[in-house]
């Protein structure tokens, strides 16, 4: 398959990839092909976005994904950065709270946002590319998988519609049709517990942070997020029907709790919710793969539903870019199944346990709860794991798309950074100053260096291979030697170490060598003379074909650097 490039045209393919479902998950991975000239047809059943109550934390790693599409400056304004979120019990006295202060990944740990404003520009984004298409109306209503294509049926409105593609990738939520044709199960529970979930206008509370209120009465969120909106949740009794709960008095009732006068507040959007913790059997069978709420789904006691789909988009749109664009074998595709089932996997168990944590109504077994929290926070370094979110499980990749170690027969060492993200500092360049890391690194494959040129480290043989495959190759210095001249290569950057973080990452490992993927996940790392022999390593293992895709062989770039996208219009610049 890799060595095709966009020969589709030649098998009577219409598009590379068909997304069915214009959620988050398929409008980011459809903003990731388009940026690399991948053919990509969006199909979503519904006439428009969905606008009812969803997500409303962004973590670091969704931000540094929006950034690698072009988009977060689009985002931003519908965000609250560095959110507080205070644990509290049935007299609202604090049991934890969470207020991670660093920003490694370049950006807030945990960040409130308008869900549905930020869909809105991940599809204003899609605007910059001739080669994405959105329809809306058109269910997909079969799939039929070909040695060489899928034949994807679209209904709606008018007539059936059938598109070729050579990929198909569900991203349609929790009743994914994408999964039903896969024939894979949906592993886990339905909690029987309902929530009431409404977001209100012109915030009655006003103040910035966000709690969860472990009350035995009635557990409860309430939580502040962009343009004077609020969030909140209220458990749902067995003995309450869902009609008693979409009553207005009933929310009236509920927010009594909350405000002075639960009478006057402007209701923008409410809906009943049941938690899941599911998990697909496989995330790839053949031509046909899952992302987002189709692969899985998890309670919402984390934040973490629609940051895992993000980072599925994430791990999955460089590898099908790669694949479709001929720089990389197909076998490259099973590595998205390996990297990210075990990461979602620990996502729905964390976020399960909290939910059971903070859900009890029985009051003794309440009590008993906030006794052992309480304790726990007496000692310090429990407080600051709680406190640091260094309980949040971080993607850590033991197979997959990288290679830890030249000899098969030794083991990964734990100290290896391979298969975690890489930091990313603000930095400055011979022409930029204070700018984030990635901003320098291109939207593709990068070689970065501490103290060496990488064409002098890697040799000509590898250096021209990385080149070939598009790589950026970065020389990381102290901000002292910046300008120094004497080593320049018009094919190298020079980096200075702005902060010191770069520095200090060097510090604490061995490693003086990073192979960057171009979801920043480091691939490989190793010291400056075994270079070489980790460069050809990693081709073989991540089934890359240099020189055998449409890289732009003058000067090593991708197809598409990313750019910010339109301005919005109206219609997306408010809360409605």
């Amino acid at each position: 398959m890799g060595n095709d490039g966009h020969q589709a045209k030649d098998e009577g393919v219409d598009v590379d990839v068909v997304i069915v479902g214009a959620g988050p998950v398929g409008l980011t991975l459809a903003n990731t092909l388009g940026a690399q000239g991948v053919r990509t047809l969006v199909a979503e059943e519904r006439d428009t976005l969905i606008d009812y109550p969803r997500g409303v934390g962004l973590d670091d790693e969704s931000l540094r994904t929006f950034q690698s599409i072009g988009l977060v400056d689009r985002v931003l304004p519908h965000t609250v950065p560095n959110q507080i979120l205070r644990f509290v019990d049935a007299k609202r006295r604090i049991l934890a709270e969470m207020a991670p202060p660093d920003a490694r990944f370049g950006w807030p740990k945990r960040n409130g946002f308008v869900q549905p404003l930020v869909d809105a520009e991940l599809l204003v984004g899609l605007d910059r590319f001739d080669n994405v298409e959105v329809r809306w109306g058109s269910p997909m209503t079969a799939c039929e998988e070909a040695a060489d294509a899928v034949t994807v049926t679209l209904g709606g409105a008018g007539e059936a519609a059938t598109v070729r593609a050579r990929y198909v990738v569900g991203c349609d939520g929790g009743r994914s049709m994408t999964r039903r044709t896969m024939d894979v199960s949906f592993d886990g529970t339905t909690s029987s517990t309902r929530w009431l979930v409404v977001d209100i206008a012109n915030d009655p509370l006003g103040h910035p942070n966000s709690e969860v209120g472990a009350d035995p009465e009635r557990p409860y969120a309430s939580i502040s997020i962009a343009h004077g909106i609020r969030r909140f949740e209220f458990m749902i009794h067995a003995d309450e029907s869902d009609e008693q709960a979409e009553d207005p008095a009933f929310l009236t009732r509920m927010l009594a709790r909350m405000v002075p006068h639960p009478d006057r507040v402007d209701v923008i959007r409410r809906r009943v919710y049941t938690h899941h913790s599911r998990i697909a059997g496989a995330f790839r069978r053949g031509r046909l793969l899952l992302a987002g709420d189709a692969a899985h789904l998890m309670p919402v006691w984390q934040g973490q539903g629609y940051n895992s789909g993000i980072r599925d988009a994430a791990n999955l749109g460089w590898k099908l870019a790669a694949v479709v664009r001929g720089l990389a074998d197909e076998a490259l595709l099973d590595t998205y199944d390996v990297e990210r089932r075990k990461h979602a996997r620990a996502m729905i168990d964390l976020s399960t346990m909290v939910g059971r944590v903070i859900s009890p109504t029985n009051r003794r077994v309440a009590s008993a709860r906030d006794l052992l929290v309480r304790s726990a926070s007496i000692v310090p370094s429990l407080k600051r794991y709680v406190l640091e979110m260094r309980f949040k499980p971080m993607p850590r990749y033991e197979q997959g798309a990288v290679v830890h170690s030249l000899d098969p027969k030794e083991p990964r060492s734990a100290l290896s950074p391979v298969g975690t993200l890489f930091i990313q500092p603000k930095v400055d360049t011979r022409t930029q100053q204070d700018v984030l890391l990635d901003d320098v690194l291109g939207p593709w494959f990068a070689v970065l260096c501490w103290n060496n040129n990488p064409r002098k480290i890697l040799g000509d043989e590898a250096f021209t291979a990385w080149k070939a495959l598009g790589a950026y190759f970065i020389a990381l210095r102290p901000s002292t030697q910046l300008h120094w001249a004497a080593h320049d290569d018009p094919d190298v950057i020079v980096v200075g170490d702005r902060t010191g973080g770069l520095k200090g990452w060097f510090d604490g490992h061995k490693e003086s060598v990073v192979f960057l993927r171009p979801d920043r996940c480091i691939a490989g790392a190793c010291i400056a003379q075994l270079a070489p022999d980790l460069s050809a390593s990693l081709i073989d293992a991540l089934t890359l074909i240099p020189g055998g895709g449409d890289v732009d062989s003058g000067n090593g770039s991708v197809l598409y650097v990313p750019q910010p996208a339109p301005e919005s219009s109206g219609a997306v610049a408010g809360p409605a």
